[in-house]
């Protein structure tokens, strides 16, 4: 049996729902249909607005599955991985 005080640790696996994998979905929807990728994206994360995302292969459903603040997680992430 484990302390109250303890802290647990939570480890998610990789699955096709991750925030990388979404948003390269999504990121590859928006260029299908010739918007500028990162335009929208910021669009939508700056207002929270899903009409910033098309419905092209079901991206708009896919990045709302996630909350903003995750996929700026992993894109902060992303960013300062590359610069190290």
């Amino acid at each position: 049996m484990s302390n109250i005080g303890d802290t647990m640790m939570f480890k998610s696996e990789a699955s096709d729902n991750s925030a990388r994998d979404i948003l390269q979905q999504v990121y590859a929807a928006l260029q299908e249909k010739g918007y500028d990728p990162i335009n929208q994206l910021v669009g939508y994360l700056m207002s929270g607005d899903p009409v910033y995302i098309t419905s092209h292969n079901q991206a708009r459903t896919k990045i709302r599955k996630l909350e903003r603040h995750e996929l700026l997680e992993e894109l902060v992430s992303s960013y300062l991985q590359e610069l190290e």
